[in-house]
């Protein structure tokens, strides 16, 4: 187009009212703070300092870093929305994408946003946004302000950055009262939360000693999905989609097979075993989405110990359609088919330790395993029979000849404490086929002679024949064939 040949007119948004969509872009105090410290990480910090302050209405929640820092022509920069096109190229080490991360980061959560840095060789500066100056001024200016007791924050470091959040009105009321105890333990909660959050988002910067978090004085340990120093663990083949994305999956242990039981509650994570199940997305290192099934499958109960490692470069962002909290991803069609291949075959072992409790089952010595009762599959619907080449069923059959009562009620107690209810619900839960409906292709030749010779003890035992019926009705699965009972002679 030429376009020259076009009028023009400007369309300069609103500030007061593009502010406030700012805020409601949906972010949760824990991506919030998650995506300030993507902007540390960026800035080569190897130290990160998230810290509380509880005062009420008039609390303040800060994280500062010992990066490169920044001067006040470049806070300037850092501060105004949009500061980065997406569509540039990035260094692979760099978890930013839209140039808005610290601004809608921070309005979602306070009104006041302070930014305080240091480069080397340079005196420290600091800008502030403060949402109710905008609302009243309609402008897009800073303030040269931030809260008196942090202007000397950063005089103990060579460069470094402090961005300090006050006026915490999406986290605590204006009016809240320093000494009102039920709102501060629930201030507290909430960064409780946090904590864990920052532990599970960047546990790989912190396993490979790029970076320590720390919250106040205690260093946040990482929390690694994946268990990888479990013994028993299982870990499968990486494979690669398209050359640049790479997923590996394991299969963690069950209950029984962890070292220790507070390993096992560890691992549990933050959603508990059944909700962090499914793909873990990262991008350069960073966790964008943490067990999610990225819509191919259902969460189950079955499946619980499942959890696949899905690594991309920062130059796909735009195909995964990673959003701009970075907590969401969509894989492109072209994947989704190896995606479901991969999942489904490391699903398929998960639910075999599920099924099987951990147990390991394999050939010893020359035998193969065997199982009381057989799963099968006809004309689409599943069923289980009894293994009746089990060799207990055999040795019972060899008893039944000396001690028939004692062969019959070991068999019953037997099939009563090896009912396959874990492969039931299985079988239940994938929906794949229907479940057989009992007696539908049994002999009914074999139903018959069962209900007449229950019948003639009922006769023999002063029953009159219409009694000896209404009795049978009575006991399942024969109350299923009256039909069959009225015939009885």
């Amino acid at each position: 187009m030429d376009y020259n040949k076009y009028k023009k007119a400007e369309a300069i948004p609103d500030a007061s009212s593009m502010v406030e969509t700012f805020r409601a872009i949906g972010y949760s105090l824990e991506t919030a703070i998650a995506d300030i410290i993507d902007n540390s990480i960026s800035a080569q910090a190897k130290n990160i300092y998230i810290n509380r302050i509880w005062r009420g209405g008039k609390s303040y929640i800060t994280i500062k870093d010992d990066g490169a820092g920044m001067n006040s022509k470049e806070i300037i920069q850092a501060m105004r929305p949009g500061a980065q096109n997406p569509l540039s190229d990035r260094p692979e080490t760099d978890l930013g994408r839209f140039g808005l991360g610290l601004k809608t980061a921070s309005f979602s959560q306070c009104r006041k946003l302070s930014v305080l840095s240091k480069r080397k060789d340079y005196a420290s500066a600091y800008w502030s946004w403060d949402l109710d100056y905008v609302a009243q001024s309609d402008k897009w200016e800073l303030l040269q302000w931030i809260p008196e007791e942090f202007t000397n924050e950063l005089d103990n470091l060579l460069s470094g950055t402090l961005v300090v959040w006050s006026d915490l009105d999406r986290i605590l009321p204006r009016q809240t009262a320093a000494t009102d105890e039920n709102a501060k333990r629930k201030f507290s909660a909430l960064l409780d939360k946090v904590k864990n959050h920052i532990a599970m988002i960047f546990h790989r910067f912190i396993e490979e000693k790029a970076i320590k978090i720390f919250w106040g004085e205690n260093e946040i340990e990482a929390w690694n999905p994946f268990c990888i120093n479990e013994n028993k663990t299982q870990e499968q083949p990486t494979e690669n989609i398209n050359g640049s994305v790479r997923m590996k999956g394991y299969v963690l242990p069950h209950k029984n097979n962890f070292s220790t039981e507070q390993a096992y509650k560890k691992a549990e994570g933050i959603n508990g075993y059944p909700g962090m199940q499914g793909f873990y997305v990262y991008r350069s290192k960073r966790l964008l989405l943490a067990g999610d099934w990225l819509g191919l499958f259902r969460k189950e109960e079955h499946y619980k110990l499942v959890r696949i490692q899905i690594d991309l470069p920062n130059s796909l962002d735009s195909d995964w359609q990673i959003d701009i909290k970075k907590s969401k991803a969509y894989p492109p069609a072209v994947c989704r088919e190896q995606l479901e291949s991969y999942a489904k075959s490391v699903r398929s072992i998960g639910s075999e330790v599920y099924r099987h409790r951990g147990k390991i089952l394999r050939q010893r010595a020359g035998h193969n395993f065997q199982p009381l009762w057989l799963d099968k599959a006809k004309d689409g619907k599943w069923f289980f029979v009894i293994n009746r080449e089990h060799s207990m069923i055999q040795d019972l059959k060899m008893l039944a000849k000396s001690k028939p009562e004692q062969a019959i009620e070991t068999l019953l107690k037997f099939l009563e404490e090896a009912i396959p209810t874990k492969k039931i619900y299985i079988s239940e839960a994938q929906g794949e086929e229907t479940q057989k409906t009992p007696f539908s292709d049994m002999d009914t030749n074999i139903i018959k002679q069962t209900l007449t010779l229950m019948f003639d003890n009922q006769i023999a035992q002063g029953k009159t024949p219409v009694q000896a019926k209404a009795y049978l009705k009575t006991i399942e699965p024969f109350n299923n064939y009256e039909d069959l009972i009225e015939e009885l002679k």
